[in-house]
């Protein structure tokens, strides 16, 4: 098996990914099942979002959690996908910073 790797917070932080672009911050208010979530953005949409492949198996998104989202280019006020999901330090460390203003 092997040693498990001990991560300290600021090699978690370097490998946070921040938004860019048309990316945007929001909240999973509800899993609807098959890979879908109905996230509350910080630009006030609601989205339904889907979990992109490369991150399906590897991260366990739940009710509650603060996702970077990437909406789609046509329906972008509608859809979107989830490229990474926050633990609770990154996401303390973003309402620090003022980059995350949604409750």
């Amino acid at each position: 098996m092997g040693k498990r790797l001990v991560k300290s917070e600021k090699s978690i932080r370097d490998t946070m990914t921040l938004p860019r672009g048309n990316d945007v911050l929001g909240i999973v208010n509800k899993v609807l099942g098959q890979k879908r979530m109905m996230v509350a953005c910080q630009d006030g949409f609601k989205r339904m979002c889907r979990i992109r492949g490369k991150m399906r198996r590897r991260h366990w998104v739940r009710r509650g959690d603060v996702v970077l989202i990437s909406p789609w280019d046509f329906q972008s006020e509608d859809r979107g996908d989830i490229l990474f999901r926050y633990t609770q330090n990154q996401v303390r460390w973003l309402r620090k910073q003022n980059i995350l203003k949604i409750e």
